[in-house]
């Protein structure tokens, strides 16, 4: 039980910091991160909110992952929904500054991108299903036989140029994102040792399963 109670916190825990790295590299105020370049396309045309906005798309991955035979799990769903709702919340409380100068700029996106990368060990590791666009580079790493950084910088790019296709902003910081986040990404899995293939998803059948488990244990 305290195993299953420990995996849904670290899950929770990795979506949170998840959004804290994507408003981190928002706030940054140096060019929109790639995901977000796409988010904004997809605002401008249709007037909703970023988090919104990438719920939506969450839900699109969702079915595209699923039908290219990844496991669709708790995770996925508390992924597609949470992390846009933690967005509006952090960016709408006005917690994070936006910075005023290149210098700090910079500095924050860095950061934003190595939380996301720490967020990304968290919740994969959590094996409740890969979030949307991590559930893309966790298929493409299968697929292609490539390395996590490779697959990471595939689908970003793609994300990016759809996104400025749309009208989403494009600056240093996308650029810097772009390339950063494959590149913080590999170096975290790295350092904490840890292979995305050897994580075991749960389906959502699984997990309801051991939470049916869990409660009867409590019960007892």
């Amino acid at each position: 039980m305290l195993n299953f109670l420990y995996r849904i916190a670290r899950l929770l825990f990795g979506l949170f910091l998840y959004s804290l790295g994507i408003v981190l590299t928002i706030n940054a105020n140096i060019g929109l991160s790639t995901w977000d370049v796409f988010h904004q396309g997809l605002t401008i045309h249709t007037g909703i909110t970023m988090g919104q906005a990438s719920i939506a798309v969450g839900f699109a991955l969702v079915v595209f992952t699923f039908f290219m035979g990844e496991k669709f799990g708790i995770g996925t769903i508390l992924n597609m929904l949470l992390i846009g709702t933690f967005m509006d919340v952090l960016l709408m409380s006005g917690i994070i500054p936006v910075m005023d100068s290149k210098i700090s700029g910079f500095i924050v996106l860095i950061s934003g991108l190595i939380v996301i990368a720490f967020a990304s060990y968290f919740y994969i590791g959590a094996g409740f299903g890969a979030g949307p666009r991590d559930s893309m580079m966790v298929i493409l790493v299968r697929k292609l036989n490539c390395k996590v950084g490779i697959a990471r910088a595939l689908v970003e790019g793609s994300a990016v140029t759809i996104g400025w296709l749309l009208g989403g902003y494009v600056g240093v910081g996308t650029l810097i994102a772009a390339f950063g986040i494959s590149v913080a990404v590999q170096s975290v899995f790295r350092l904490l040792r840890f292979d995305v293939k050897m994580v075991k998803q749960e389906s959502i059948a699984d997990t309801f399963i051991n939470i049916r488990k869990v409660v009867a244990g409590a019960v007892k």
